[in-house]
């Protein structure tokens, strides 16, 4: 994943020498950073949030324990929990902030080998991770204590740690973020390359995911909406938070590139502050009725974070108005560390009133008691499925709904900007691109995403859409040769732009390795016997997040398989017109052999969440799994004729501009293939004569 295009002329010894001087210079640097007054703010940052927290844990006065009808541990446990969950947060938004600078804000050397300020910042993503991992397993025992309220004294002396474990799906979230800090502690102790870096920043963002899809917002009603909006939340928390951390640290040390970074960085935080606003409205509006806002504690907290957002506002527009201007006008950074310094300090106070908030339950009422219907799926549902509700009664998926419309507008600035420079571009892919983002919204929005995870047949209709059709279209639509016309080259010596990440992500061994015809075809084919013949969709029907995971791998798969072979962008493999009909050929009778498994076996697939559903129009599951095989069956091979006759009208088309291109060089006197090969002949009959 090294920055492509600009490789030079350092041989592996120059390169050695090289990442010497990385080290060595940003072991310096980094002493310096430590010099410079963030360790001391990071820490009283750190000591506000764990203080706020433990006060706001406290003056709730045990209600969660009550509420849920379990004894109230010691409160040592109580307020530690609170301390270790505010510290492995930390760790975490340090982490995340501190490889966005160095994989997104400051350029690489030539090679694609960090240079002093990514290196330094790779540093300072190490300590984080590592403060996030001690931090992830500590919290292991910790939820354990909390959950069966007792103390934490009590739990690590008997035997029942490892059964707690094994059956709380909180300190399950906790293992799995600790292993993902694991990852990128060891991560950044190897990597000195820009790639790998962005690599780690990916693992670092997942790692936020496991502890947030388990938390208060993943049960009870509308939990759906509840987790993906937290979803949003602690992503864009992150991401402002760290960057923010980072920022402040490498401005200190005066980077060269300060201004491009502290102009990139403005703009993500103004997205990621009215992300956090949405997302947090969206959360507190489904976890609180708006009576309740002003009488309960929960409303409270809600009320004192919604302030903490506004003033952050504030601090960010300054920001923009003040700082950023001051760096790339006149060079001085003051101003931005005099406004990020205090900003910080105000974030660390919001987290403590999140973590407050985290440890408090939402008011209850008994006549708004969820059934079993909306405890599993988030929303109740007492009419069975028809033509217009499948049509009709939609429910917005805050994050493949978001995404859908969020691809869509970014494509048509695209075309909107390459209209303004008078560049042409197919207005069929403009049309293809915004129809698979429709499929998109709906098959996750409409009534088949509704009635998706409550019916069999459902589910699969969505699944062919997202899988079969959606990748189609929007791998037709062409959007990364779009996106290479329409973003501007990031310039020498210029940290990498977005038109550089793209390349660097097209042309990386992790898109080589999946775009192998093999590789594309046993993820597109497989993906089905995986899923639905091994138990992994018993156990993902249970699960929202294991929900969102599958439509992503359908989405993703489904593009995989159909880039190289539609072949409308660059792709880092070219296969040729007869090697991309075979592939197509290839896939069709596993297809068709699914469909007929589902069609013909006596199990039902998901049985125990079905009949725990208990809908009274949907008794029949084996009749219902059947009807999803005719669907599978059906509906799968449609697309793959579409693409069929696609790629031969490619094809013909190919066929036709290399026959022009042929009649031109005879018109302009050059020669041809032929008249090559003949004249190579002759001049080799004249070499024998010679001799």
């Amino acid at each position: 994943m090294n920055r492509t295009g600009n490789h030079g002329a350092d041989g592996p010894a120059n390169q050695a020498i090289t990442l010497d001087l990385v080290v060595q210079d940003s072991s310096t640097d980094t002493r310096r950073a430590g010099s410079s007054g963030l360790a001391p703010l990071l820490v009283v940052g750190g000591l506000l949030a764990a203080l706020i927290g433990a006060a706001l844990v406290a003056a709730s006065g045990g209600k969660r324990y009550v509420l849920q009808g379990l004894p109230t541990p010691d409160a040592f446990t109580e307020h530690a929990l609170t301390v270790v969950r505010v510290t492995t947060e930390l760790g975490s938004v340090v982490t995340v902030g501190s490889l966005l600078f160095a994989a997104f804000l400051v350029p690489p050397r030539a090679t694609g080998v960090l240079d002093v300020n990514g290196y330094g910042a790779l540093r300072m993503a190490g300590w984080g991770a590592a403060v996030w991992f001690v931090g992830a397993l500590v919290s292991v025992p910790f939820t354990a204590a909390d959950a069966v309220g007792q103390s934490i004294t009590t739990v690590l002396r008997s035997d029942v740690l490892l059964d707690l474990v094994g059956t709380l799906e909180q300190t399950q979230a906790w293992l799995f973020t600790a292993a993902l800090a694991l990852v990128v502690l060891v991560g950044t102790r190897f990597a000195l390359t820009w790639g790998w870096t962005a690599a780690l920043f990916a693992v670092a963002l997942a790692g936020i995911v496991p502890v947030a899809v388990t938390g208060h917002s993943s049960s009870g009603g509308q939990h759906d909406v509840a987790t993906n909006s937290l979803l949003f939340h602690l992503v864009a928390a992150a991401l402002w938070i760290g960057g923010l951390v980072a920022l402040l640290a490498h401005g200190r040390r005066r980077v060269a590139h300060l201004p491009v970074a502290a102009t990139r960085f403005s703009r993500m935080a103004l997205v990621c502050w009215i992300v956090m606003a949405v997302s947090g409205v969206v959360n507190a509006w489904v976890r609180l009725p708006l009576a309740d806002l002003f009488g309960t504690w929960y409303g409270v907290l809600v009320l004192i974070k919604i302030a903490a957002l506004l003033v952050l506002g504030v601090f960010g527009y300054l920001q923009r108005e003040r700082g950023v201007r001051a760096i790339t006008e006149h060079g001085t950074w003051r101003a931005l560390v005099r406004l990020a310094a205090v900003e910080v300090l105000v974030m660390m106070a919001t987290v403590g009133v999140a973590a407050g908030l985290a440890r408090t339950p939402p008011p209850q009422s008994a006549d708004s008691a969820p059934d079993r219907v909306e405890l599993a799926l988030g929303y109740p549902m007492s009419e069975p499925p028809n033509l217009a509700r499948l049509l009709f009664d939609w429910r917005f998926d805050l994050v493949f709904g978001t995404a859908a419309i969020v691809l869509a507008a970014v494509y048509l600035r695209g075309f909107l900007r390459l209209r303004a420079r008078g560049v042409a571009w197919p207005v069929g892919r403009l049309v293809s691109w915004l129809a698979g983002c429709f499929v998109v919204l709906f098959a996750t929005s409409s009534g088949f995403g509704r009635y998706s995870p409550a019916m069999f047949s459902v589910h699969m209709e969505s699944h062919m859409m997202l899988s079969m059709l959606a990748p189609v279209l929007l791998v037709l639509g062409a959007p990364v040769t779009l996106a290479l016309r329409a973003l501007p080259a990031a310039g020498k010596d210029n940290p990498p732009g977005p038109r550089e990440w793209l390349l660097a992500l097209v042309h990386s061994p992790v898109s080589r390795f999946l775009t192998h015809p093999i590789v594309a075809l046993v993820l597109f084919v497989g993906s089905f016997y995986g899923l639905y013949l091994t138990g992994l969709f018993d156990e993902a029907l249970q699960r929202h997040w294991a929900h969102l995971l599958m439509n992503a791998h359908f989405l993703l798969v489904g593009y995989i398989f159909y880039w190289p072979v539609l072949g409308t962008d660059p792709a880092p493999r070219k296969l040729p017109h007869l090697g991309r009909l075979g592939l197509v050929f290839a896939s069709m009778p596993f297809h068709a052999f699914f469909g007929v498994i589902l069609m013909s076996t006596q199990t039902v697939i998901g049985e125990r969440f079905y009949q725990g559903l208990g809908l009274p129009w949907n008794t029949d599951l084996l009749a219902d799994q059947r009807l999803g095989g005719g669907i599978a069956w059906a509906s799968g091979e449609i697309p793959l004729l579409v693409v069929l006759i696609a790629l031969l009208v490619q094809w013909s088309r190919a066929d036709d501009r290399e026959a022009r291109r042929a009649d031109r060089r005879v018109d302009t006197g050059t020669a041809d293939d032929l008249d090559a090969y003949n004249a190579m002949l002759k001049q080799l009959a004249e070499g024998r004569e010679h001799r």
